[in-house]
């Protein structure tokens, strides 16, 4: 199996004999080198935003704010953490289910831009921002009729509890107009999670083409366009990268046609899974109806990526020469081995069947990819087992020529 694991993660894990574990590991400098090539493989007239569901720990958002222009938060408890972690930073608020509080504390924040999913929220945002005492500037987020071919996650273009249906999108443009206290910048289209380059760029063109479609035909003027997320992530090959320069070509191409059209892009885990790593030990080495499994400290109570998309997690070994001398040291060699946690459940599986060629109890595994929808989404309550440790390795980045190809 690939695994992608940073060198400076696994040069702190040989070199720190004492490192806690279970431990996620963030390699702050190959963070910023590539979100610094995101950055530069974008127009300027494209907006970077991060969106912060994917990876909310302060020091990541603080380590991405000098390469991004702004984040996308999606409830009012991201939106109180992200404004005490990077206070200077524009801040977008989205999501479908806004409670009035959450709409009331995104206008007394004066928010940058609020990303509107129904006719409700134009209405009680009127009488919010009045009594703020500032406007809101507001994106009108429709569930557009679009083809996303290759969807991993489908977030639009058909059924969806997501933004508003097209034939709401003109009645909620008449309320944004008629009121003295919001203002429409533009749309918000995030359709579909999962796509590679090149549909992501269909997306875009088809985006573009029917939002300024809307805006001629009735006479609105259209200044922005979120074209959310949804860059695909290969876990089964982390060499496999999203193609930013190609699809940064196609945004390039986009903003020259229509020069009066602000762009935006709202990558989560396309930017910050290959920075962190979720660091354990080998408790136990064991088989069971002819089949090898290793149980490691912690699991998907810690990790719950590979449970969560149904995929095996990248991994590599750290051989451990350090064993008591009077105590037999399980271990398998030769085939291969299913990687399971400490929770008292079949799913509780990490890894299937990983050709390593040896793998004893008290070595260690570094799973990579694993900077993003990792321990902010776990059940991190069940059996109550204690939390992993958390390491951000600050080191000096690589020199600005290191780019994405």
């Amino acid at each position: 199996m690939s695994n992608g694991a940073p060198a400076a993660v696994l040069d702190h894990v040989r070199r720190s004999p004492d490192l806690p574990l279970p431990a996620y590991i963030t390699d702050h400098a190959g963070l910023a080198t590539w979100a610094a090539a995101v950055r530069a493989a974008l127009p300027s007239q494209v907006e970077l935003l991060y969106a912060a569901k994917a990876n909310p720990d302060p020091d990541v958002l603080r380590c991405l704010a000098p390469h991004v222009d702004g984040f996308e938060v999606a409830s009012g408890g991201e939106l109180s953490h992200a404004a005490a972690a990077v206070p200077t930073a524009p801040l977008s608020f989205g999501g479908p289910g806004k409670s009035e509080a959450e709409l009331a504390l995104a206008a007394d924040r004066g928010v940058h831009r609020l990303h509107v999913e129904s006719e409700r929220e134009l209405h009680l945002l009127t009488g919010l921002a009045a009594a703020a005492g500032r406007p809101i500037d507001v994106l009108l987020r429709v569930n557009a009729p679009l083809h996303v071919p290759g969807a991993a996650l489908a977030m639009g273009g058909g059924p969806t509890p997501f933004g508003l249906d097209p034939s709401r999108l003109d009645a909620a443009a008449r309320l944004v107009a008629a009121s003295p206290w919001l203002r429409l910048r533009g749309l918000h289209l995030h359709l579909a999670s999962g796509l590679d380059a090149a549909g992501c760029a269909l997306v875009a063109q088809q985006a573009v083409r029917w939002a300024l479609d809307w805006a001629r035909r009735t006479d609105n003027r259209l200044e922005e366009l979120n074209l959310g997320g949804g860059m695909a992530v290969d876990y089964a090959d982390p060499a496999a990268r999203f193609d930013w320069p190609a699809y940064g070509q196609t945004l390039t191409d986009l903003v020259r046609r229509h020069p009066g059209l602000r762009l935006k892009v709202e990558p989560g885990r396309s930017l910050t899974a290959y920075a962190g790593c979720y660091v354990t030990t080998v408790l136990d080495v064991k088989r069971s109806y002819g089949r090898a499994f290793a149980v490691l400290a912690g699991g998907t109570h810690h990790l719950r990526t590979p449970a969560a998309r149904g995929h095996d997690q990248p991994c590599t070994v750290v051989p451990i020469e350090t064993w008591p001398a009077d105590l037999p040291r399980p271990a398998v060699a030769g085939e291969p081995v299913t990687l399971v946690g400490q929770l008292c459940t079949p799913r509780d599986v990490l890894a299937r069947d990983v050709p390593l060629p040896a793998l004893r109890a008290g070595d260690l595994v570094v799973f990579t990819m694993a900077g993003a929808y990792s321990w902010n989404i776990s059940h991190t309550a069940f059996l109550m087992h204690p939390a992993p440790a958390f390491v951000h390795l600050q080191r000096t980045p690589r020199p600005s020529g290191a780019g994405l190809r």
